[in-house]
């Protein structure tokens, strides 16, 4: 009897294997095709949101994995054109984790890339990186420095909650 094999199934195991396999094994958690920044534990999402070669590598590790372009130490074997997809990936998650820990401290309330797994914000970057663009994060109402944020264009909203990343991270260091 032959046996019939789901390859939908098949591929979704094989992309968890090559994007999360490291992860796993970096950050002793569990992630799945379903995973998302919220999923993450503050140990591993302060990890990430650290400025740096040991994040980026992380960060290659899964976009590579879950892109099928080989193991991170391959990035720079890469034809320039994956090199500037990985790179340009890499940048639009580490923004979206710093924005996580943001949440988490309550200094903003939502964003846009929260609604997405993590999967899907590599699978469909152009798609998402957009929607995240027309929607930046906003300074949560209870931050100490909203009165100073509220009047300020669209624009300048965007870098005054940009600005805030340093701190951000050295406040939830503190929190760990």
């Amino acid at each position: 009897m032959t046996k019939i094999v789901d390859l939908q199934a098949y591929r979704t195991r094989t992309f968890e294997q090559k994007g999360f396999g490291p992860w796993q094994k970096r950050f002793s958690e569990t992630f799945d095709l379903r995973t998302r920044l919220t999923d993450f534990s503050d140990r591993t999402l302060h990890y990430l949101a650290q400025p740096g070669e040991l994040s980026s590598v992380a960060y290659y590790e899964f976009i590579m994995g879950v892109l099928d372009l080989g193991a991170a130490p391959k990035f720079h074997y890469l034809e320039n054109r994956d090199q500037m997809r990985v790179v340009d990936i890499h940048l639009f998650l580490a923004d979206q984790v710093r924005f996580e820990m943001m949440r988490r401290l309550e200094w903003i309330e939502r964003f846009e890339a929260e609604n997405f797994s993590l999967f899907e914000l590599v699978r469909d970057f152009d798609r998402i990186a957009a929607r995240c663009r027309e929607k930046p994060p906003e300074l949560a109402p209870s931050h100490p420095d909203y009165a100073i944020y509220t009047p300020l264009a669209a624009g300048d909203k965007e870098v005054f909650v940009r600005r805030l990343l340093q701190p951000a991270l050295d406040t939830f260091k503190e929190r760990l």
